[in-house]
């Protein structure tokens, strides 16, 4: 193999970066076969599932965010798994080749999903099995694993796994997003500290490149694709088959959360919780969220408090500005109950939390996990959840978290009167298989945050408003990371990698020369054609 020189990257890099954004598209009352695909993909076994009916393709043209719009030129309703591999077989062996993006449950944010005059794949139409009579869902109980199709919710997964007493041990605050789909960021939640990201729990991959070749890929079989794929924003393949780690499922969650005023004292906590590397000792899930005194009342999270706590938490607020919500839970059998109330008292009395200011619930297992659900189907019956979300999703260091808090929390959101919850939380660097796409920060600890606005009217003044916080990162010298991230400059994507980003254009010209596979992301262009790669 012939490896990439700087100066060979350079000009493969000028010759595939995108150079322009998606911009709306809006198709016709009928359309005949759009110009953009070759005719003969009509005559293929899957030309019946290829719709191109300005219904569907509407459909698939936006994402959760509603920031972007991008009309595909059809979408495939795969019946199998081999449905996809004809598609992008034929799209990389025509003289006309068009973009391809797999879609999930289309909860990105910023057109991942989308492709512009291509063809979207609508992965979930495969949820319910497949033709070709393979299970989608298959749990091995002996192995502790489960094989879960690409396009699976991961509440499927959740209720499959737990027929056996077994679950996933890593998950997103979000059950109703594909495994496809997370494993190809990262997968994040309060779980991450102790097993790291969903990325780390894989132990196999069905994948099918960009050059429509189905490839069975593991740390020691073809690693890779393996690694490459995981955390690899769609760029290399699509991920058809994931077989992922399980362990003993408990019955119950003692979920606890603590007020602070102090965010040094907030901070220190998570960090001595998190140092805990143990469930057993201290928490098996850690997050912490801001209170701003403007909506301590108004997003899906402040469903935890009872009323009255709420209005006092509210009281608090409003004096200080904002306080910070410290959040962790413990898993437990119900023959375990009393022991756990005596650990937690003791790992509660380590903490700086205010006097009077903590508060529990004892739920499910189940309940737990799914816990934005409840807080989605209201927000859908107030007309609040099909809104602009121009959500910020960033990876700061520990060393910067208190310049963070202060430039942002305390001047920058201040005043802000934005919907929806502020998420803050440490994570565990060693927990991260550095051989993956996915990039976080260069210290032993950093911090999620998740900056999840509802732009019901102004989601324009929001777009502004995050791009003064990054601005602000920028000039204080935070080495930040976006987590789902969205740049439309060359330079921004090699500063997002870093010294990743090599291995990633390598990786590209690998799997997938002709840049088919999920062009939204605006990191290549599918300009270049086989023979152009064969000089790298």
């Amino acid at each position: 193999m012939v490896l990439l020189t700087t100066s060979s990257i350079s000009n493969f890099l000028l010759a595939l970066f995108i150079t322009s954004s998606l911009t709306p598209t809006v198709g016709p009352s009928h359309r005949p076969w759009p110009e953009e695909l070759p005719e003969e993909l009509q005559a293929l076994d899957i030309g019946p599932r290829t719709r191109i009916d300005p219904d569907v393709t509407t459909r698939s043209s936006t994402d959760f965010g509603r920031l972007m719009h991008a009309l595909p030129a059809a979408v495939l309703y795969p019946s199998s798994v081999h449905d996809i591999m004809t598609l992008v077989q034929f799209s990389y062996s025509s003289s006309k080749p068009f973009t391809i993006a797999p879609r999930g449950h289309g909860h990105s944010l910023r057109g991942q999903a989308l492709a512009p005059h291509g063809v979207v794949i609508e992965m979930t139409s495969m949820r319910n099995g497949g033709c070709d009579g393979e299970p989608r869902l298959s749990v091995s109980p002996e192995g502790s694993y489960v094989d879960a199709g690409g396009e699976q919710f991961w509440i499927d997964v959740l209720q499959e796994t737990l027929k056996y007493g077994l679950a996933p041990r890593s998950w997103t605050d979000y059950l109703y997003l594909t495994v496809g789909g997370t494993l190809s960021n990262a997968g994040v939640s309060g779980q991450a500290f102790l097993h790291g990201p969903q990325i780390s729990s894989v132990y196999e991959l069905d994948v099918i490149t960009g050059k429509g070749e189905m490839v069975t890929c593991s740390e020691d079989q073809e690693p890779d694709l393996f690694f490459a794929v995981l955390g690899g924003l769609g760029q290399f393949g699509i991920i058809t088959r994931a077989r992922i780690a399980l362990e003993p499922a408990p019955q119950m969650v003692r979920w606890v959360r603590l007020i602070y005023m102090n965010f040094e004292a907030f901070a220190r906590d998570q960090e001595k919780l998190i140092s805990l590397d143990d469930g057993k000792k201290g928490f098996n899930y850690v997050e912490g969220s801001i209170l701003m005194h403007h909506n301590v009342g108004n997003n899906w999270r402040s469903s935890f408090f009872p009323e009255r706590d709420l209005g006092r938490i509210s009281s608090l607020a409003a004096q200080h500005g904002a306080v910070y919500c410290l959040e962790g839970a413990r898993y437990y059998d119900k023959a375990m109950v009393h022991m756990v109330d005596k650990e937690l008292e003791s790992l509660l009395e380590a903490l700086s939390f205010m006097p009077g200011f903590a508060f529990k619930n004892d739920v499910t297992y189940t309940r737990f996990l799914n816990r934005v659900r409840d807080g989605e189907l209201k927000l859908r019956s107030q007309g609040l959840w099909n809104v602009p979300h121009p959500w910020l999703n960033i990876f700061v260091p520990r060393s910067r978290i208190i310049d963070f808090d202060r430039g942002i929390f305390k001047s920058i959101l201040r005043h802000d009167n934005s919907m929806g919850p502020i998420l803050i939380y440490p994570m565990n660097r060693n927990k991260w298989d550095r051989r993956t796409s996915a990039v976080i920060p260069d210290e032993e600890i950093f911090y999620s945050i998740g900056l999840l606005w509802s732009g019901v009217h102004a989601w324009e003044w929001l777009e502004d408003q995050n791009k003064e916080i990054l601005h602000f990162c920028n000039q204080a010298g935070i080495n930040h990371k976006q987590y789902l991230p969205h740049y439309t400059t060359q330079a921004d994507w090699m500063k997002h990698f870093g010294s990743k980003w090599d291995i990633f254009v390598e990786r590209k010209r690998r799997y997938d020369p002709k840049a088919l596979l999920s062009p939204g992301q605006q990191i290549f262009t599918s300009s270049m054609a086989d023979n152009s790669c064969s000089k790298f």
